[in-house]
């Protein structure tokens, strides 16, 4: 298999292995050129009205077909809306609504602390430091799962099933992620009362504390008990399983960098992200997520600029030899799952994964 060479400190205190750096400076310059930093307020401003108003109509018709099972489809549709919800919000809290800071902060609030209840606080804390440093040990969160191992290295698990459960985990990757919803809400909860800065936390608690309480007060004023923890059980469960199919194939079973490697901008970004070819149904469906490497590059170019984005970007990595990583949706998640197998068997090769077994060059050496 081809190691990426990551740049490291040669003994003459220069850098091995680092390209020039204008290479993101000229990529920058091209997209900006091209007018795909641009705003778009018409497609933002149709969803920030579009949205509230359907959220408004679907708690309606909630209220209005009342204590029946049915209702089962409405928590169904609740999911996939708090979910597109979800993705807007990350959009905002990336700057790529408004060019105000506070403008986009406010948004990310409403959206993701009211309407969705998720902090906003929480998230900026987190994917800040994912943005950084994508897959590197120790800088990235998104990596540091409490129950899915997912970076090699992790002391093995004791006892037969424990060991067999760990070895098979990529399995069980998928039905954990019907837990994801209430984990997204609780770390949302422990950010906002934790020691520590965080600004606007008293408005984020307010906010979290009207959709965390009213919105299972409404469901069991509505609905019998059995069938209001049914309703919750699905709503929770499928925007949970959602929002994580949406971002688990983005960098799992790409290569995760050690602590001390050191990797210019457009490598960092690029070699740890994969792209998911698919359909403008597809763009929508994953709010943009599946042009994953295009928005790590450019955190704040609007969503609908992604697609047009993406050919430029794949022709530049390809004339400056730097691996751009693209598979179909359902490829991508055979390899998270055989990725996690073989890092769950303790395997400890950190730039060992599937797809990178597949190319015959990530970089040249130095």
């Amino acid at each position: 298999m081809n190691e990426y060479r990551p740049t490291v400190p040669s003994a003459e205190g220069r850098p091995k292995g680092r390209r020039s750096p204008n290479e993101f400076s000229e990529l920058a310059r091209s997209i900006r050129d091209s007018g795909l930093m641009r705003r778009r307020y018409g497609y933002y401003w149709a969803k920030l009205v579009g949205f509230p108003l359907l959220l408004a109509g679907a708690l309606g018709a909630f209220v209005l077909i009342g204590d029946t099972w049915w209702q089962l489809l409405t928590a169904a549709f609740l999911a996939l809306l708090f979910t597109q919800i979800a993705f807007l919000g990350h959009d905002a809290a990336h700057r790529q609504i408004f060019v105000s800071g506070k403008w986009n902060d406010w948004v990310s609030l409403i959206l993701g602390d009211l309407m969705v209840g998720m902090s906003y606080g929480w998230w900026q804390f987190k994917h800040t430091r994912h943005h950084d440093n994508p897959n590197k040990l120790g800088s990235d969160p998104d990596i540091e799962l409490p129950v899915i191992v997912v970076a090699p290295g992790r002391r093995a698990a004791s006892g037969r099933l424990r060991s067999w459960i760990r070895a098979h985990q990529g399995v069980f990757f998928f039905p954990i992620l019907l837990l994801e919803g209430i984990s997204l809400h609780a770390s949302g909860i422990r950010r906002v009362v934790a020691r520590g800065r965080l600004e606007r936390r008293w408005a984020e608690i307010g906010l979290l504390i009207i959709r965390l309480i009213g919105f299972p007060t409404l469901v069991f004023l509505v609905l019998s008990p059995g069938i209001a923890f049914a309703f919750l059980g699905i709503q929770l469960g499928i925007f949970g399983f959602y929002m994580g199919m949406s971002f688990a194939p983005n960098h799992k079973g790409m290569p995760i960098v050690p602590r001390d490697a050191s990797l210019d901008f457009l490598r960092r970004q690029v070699l740890m992200s994969r792209n998911i070819r698919g359909s403008r149904l597809l763009d929508t469906a994953m709010g943009g997520l599946n042009y994953q490497i295009e928005h790590h590059l450019f955190p704040s170019m609007p969503r609908p600029h992604l697609r047009k984005a993406a050919p430029i970007i794949e022709a530049y990595c390809r004339s400056h030899d730097v691996a751009y990583a693209q598979v179909g949706l359902f490829a991508s998640y055979a390899i998270v799952v055989h990725y996690i197998n073989r890092v769950g068997l303790g395997e400890r090769d950190v730039f060992s994964c599937p797809l990178m077994e597949q190319r015959s060059h990530l970089a040249p050496s130095a």
